[in-house]
């Protein structure tokens, strides 16, 4: 929920009948939006002051991956700083990173937590904190490599933070499942429990190979609203869709609907065609107080691109086409 500038927002096009609709002037952000950049995605955004920040996934033309901050008044043309945040030490010594990609963002009690997939002798889930998108701050990685898809809950449950996250392995992963761990104090994480599995080829395929957290949570008097993306491995690669689950408000791993068909999958250009083809990727998610939420997916892992809904009619959906 935000208090400050508008979120994003077009219209629901006329005669559509689907509960996710594309923005008319996607990409937001191109591939080349800063003078290093190969590929700017699969980022997030959240409200900041007057307008908006952000955490945006910025490979360079070397492809070395790195998280580069950003601001906004409009949380649709974005001045992204043109070198890579540089960490220092918060309640650890060791912020070395191999690299850091796919950054989520969200604000708990009194700062700006991010997290992101962090290069420590292969993929683990690299924490950090920020009172002004100026000075981050880095903590102990979440958990042992390897692992993606690092989503922070807006706030404690049962007194605890709490993460998603998906176990992975060290390659382009051929399997997984979403986890959720707690933790007291944001450096030891525990309670591991699983949350959702693939489902079967049968019953639902593009979510029957894979499946991750995408934005943060987003607390709603049904659930916890999460978006997530599924994948199917098909004779042409994976493909990477969006969906859409309710979690219990007091104990999330209980899942309580979630969707058997997608809610927006690979079918634009910049969808289909891009470093790596047929990816829809869902990083960041803002809602504000009629229920209307922007959700900003990265393309094609090349471009930054929103999309629209309701949240009353995406809870409807996910009730009403539930696996």
């Amino acid at each position: 929920m935000i208090n400050q500038a508008a979120i994003p927002w077009e219209n629901k096009p006329e005669g559509t009948s689907d509960v996710i609709w594309r923005y008319t002037k996607n990409p937001i952000i191109n591939r080349y939006a800063i003078p290093t950049s190969n590929s700017i995605f699969n980022s997030a955004v959240v409200p900041f002051g007057e307008g908006f920040a952000g955490v945006f996934r910025c490979d360079n033309k070397a492809v070395q991956m790195n998280i580069f901050a950003g601001f906004s008044k409009d949380g649709i043309r974005w001045d992204i700083n043109h070198e890579p945040i540089v960490m220092k030490p918060g309640n650890t010594e060791e912020i070395h990173s191999d690299y850091k990609y796919d950054p989520r963002v969200t604000f708990i009690e009194d700062r700006w937590w991010v997290t992101w997939c962090n290069g420590y002798h292969g993929p683990t889930i690299g924490i950090a904190y920020t009172f002004d998108f100026k000075d981050f701050f880095q903590c102990e990685n979440a958990f042992l490599p390897f692992n993606r898809n690092g989503v922070l809950f807006p706030q404690k449950i049962g007194g605890k933070y709490a993460m998603l996250s998906r176990p992975s392995d060290n390659g382009h992963t051929p399997f997984g499942d979403i986890y959720i761990s707690y933790s007291p104090d944001m450096k030891y994480w525990g309670e591991h429990r699983v949350v959702m599995k693939v489902t079967p080829f049968e019953q639902s395929a593009w979510q029957c190979t894979k499946i991750g957290a995408g934005p943060v949570p987003i607390l709603t008097d049904e659930g916890w609203l999460l978006f997530y993306h599924g994948v199917i491995n098909t004779c042409n690669g994976f493909r990477y869709s969006m969906g859409a689950a309710l979690l219990d408000i007091d104990h999330p791993e209980k899942v309580i609907y979630r969707t058997k068909p997608y809610l927006l999958a690979p079918a634009e250009l910049y969808e289909l065609t891009g470093d790596v083809p047929n990816v829809i990727f869902p990083c960041a998610a803002l809602m504000d107080s009629s229920g209307k939420i922007a959700v900003y997916y990265g393309a094609a892992d090349t471009v930054t691109c929103i999309a629209f809904g309701y949240r009353d009619e995406i809870i409807d959906f996910i009730k009403r086409n539930s696996v």
